[in-house]
């Protein structure tokens, strides 16, 4: 049977592009004919799937700190009930995937036009201020669009390379900062470091978006983007809340669901701000005969004829999309390498070695820097920024390890606990960039997925590593970087995203 499903699936293994619908189908029932030959089994219903019972989850949440420590659950849930359980939490039902072959087969059943999640909250608050979606919280054919025209800028190895002028120009700033703030304390410790990299992803992807300035790394920070920071902050912590409550308790208790409300209502006017601003002067300079070649997202999007109110909303949310992931990468990186004094020497000299007399990296000299990508690697897989992502397939019931998942069902890919699986990593709790550059270690191409994949992976990926690859190099060129005298040990918390639970405080010794 199995040889004859291999030849029926070769036959019908045509391009999507010219596959008809029943091909599709067939191969599709084949997929899901040879995944419950494997289990040996009938296909279980979603009521026998295990979990724990309403008041049990909210019992782990709430009693246990839960909110701050989704994370952990994850690894418990998965020691408790096995690579798959359900739970429920609010009027969410979820059902949870911790293993890297059950999140394959979700990702390969996820249709054409995949959701993310629902993000309930994020569009209800779009719909009640009449604002158009993003490519975050867009669906279907729109988001499909959007997706494509971003992707051209975003996801082109070639253009991406281009953004490296830009972005060095940010890490300068970022290393003049570094000095200044190591000069206030005479150890050279720079507290709370994951406070400094927020603003200069901030920075950085505002360089990209408006190839303009806003001030993030300046002595003193503009008052506007301060409450901009402040307002990101802020709606991360209120989405969970928000989520979780059903629309009717908002009335009750109101103050989670207008502060979440006010804060993307700042985000929105800053970004409209920028936005109107940068188009008006590429108006007034066309006014005057001279050319335009704009080099920034914005100015991308509007001349692809992009509705102004999606070219708002858009801006909004990629200008919050990659901040965390910068920041979070290299506070972590950069805490782990003053652990492992030994890896941070060698990556320094694998720099070194590869810039020669110069002392400014480009986009192309990353290629040349294995242990850098390794060391990158190591930390997504220790403290991936999106500890769990989600996928809802509307279309259809899929089968994943034996259960029918009802189509519209949430399904939570665990991603914190694959990838500190010992099943899928040796030594899965210690920072081992090495790993990554042993090609014969038999890793799952799904155990550590810090940027997702296929249609719904992360459209700022390209940029966001270029910007920390060029910053760790940077950084490790200019300074010594040493544990804080403290000895203070850092762990993860969830906060939406995976933050650290404490301020970082690194020594800086110049070179």
């Amino acid at each position: 049977m199995n040889f004859r499903r291999r030849m029926l699936q070769q036959a019908l293994r045509v391009s999507s592009r010219s596959a008809s619908p029943l091909l599709r189908c067939a191969d599709r029932w084949l997929d899901s004919l040879g995944s419950r030959q494997k289990e040996g089994k009938r296909v279980r219903t979603l009521e026998e799937m295990p979990g724990p019972s309403a008041l049990g989850f909210i019992w782990d949440l709430f009693a246990k700190r839960g909110l701050a420590r989704l994370h952990e659950l994850q690894l418990e849930g998965r020691k408790r009930y096995g690579p798959m359980w359900k739970a429920s939490f609010g009027p969410i039902l979820t059902v949870h995937v911790a293993e890297p072959e059950l999140i394959e087969q979700v990702l390969r059943q996820e249709g054409q036009h995949p959701i993310r999640s629902d993000l309930s909250s994020w569009k209800d608050y779009r719909q009640l201020r009449g604002h158009g979606y993003g490519l975050l919280t867009a669906e279907g054919e729109e988001w499909q669009s959007v997706r494509s025209l971003l992707g051209k800028h975003m996801l082109r190895p070639k253009a991406v390379e281009a953004y490296d002028s830009t972005l060095n120009k940010v890490v300068t700033d970022l290393v003049a900062k570094l000095q200044l703030r190591k000069q206030q304390h005479s150890s050279g410790v720079i507290t709370d470091i994951a406070e400094e990299f927020y603003r200069f992803g901030l920075e950085g992807i505002s360089s990209v978006l408006f190839d303009s300035r806003i001030g993030c790394l300046e002595p003193v920070i503009p008052v506007e983007t301060e409450r901009f920071i402040k307002s990101i902050n802020t709606m991360f912590v209120m989405t969970l809340l928000t989520m979780a409550m059903p629309a009717w308790l908002h009335r009750l208790f109101p103050k989670p669901w207008d502060s979440f409300c006010r804060c993307w209502d700042y985000m929105f006017q800053f970004a409209k701000g920028h936005i109107d601003q940068r188009l008006t002067e590429e108006a007034e300079k066309m006014a005057r005969g001279e050319e335009v070649q704009g080099r920034y997202l914005t100015y991308f999007l509007s001349r692809a004829g992009m509705p102004i109110k999606s070219v708002y909303s858009n801006v909004t949310e990629l200008l919050l999309a990659g901040v965390d992931t910068i920041s979070s990468t290299l506070s972590w990186s950069l805490y782990e390498l003053s652990r492992h004094p030994e890896i941070q020497s060698s990556l320094r000299a694998e720099v070194l070695r590869v810039l020669g007399d110069r002392r400014l990296p480009t986009a192309a000299d990353v290629a040349a820097m294995p242990l850098l990508k390794a060391v990158v690697k190591e930390i997504h897989r220790l403290y991936p920024v999106i500890p769990a992502n989600a996928r809802v397939i509307a279309d259809r019931n899929i089968t994943v390890g034996g259960y029918l998942i009802p189509r519209n069902t949430l399904i939570t890919l665990c991603h914190y606990a694959t990838s500190r699986d010992p099943a899928q990593f040796s030594e899965p709790d210690a920072f081992v960039p090495q790993r990554w550059l042993n090609r014969k270690e038999g890793k799952h191409p799904y155990a550590s997925l810090p940027f997702g994949v296929g249609k719904r992976s992360c459209i700022g990926r390209r940029i966001a590593e270029l910007e920390i690859y060029l910053a760790l190099s940077r950084i490790l060129i200019h300074f010594d970087v040493k544990q804080d005298p403290k000895g203070v040990v850092v762990k993860p918390m969830t906060r939406t995203l995976l933050v650290p639970e404490s301020e970082i405080n690194l020594q800086f010794i110049e070179h």
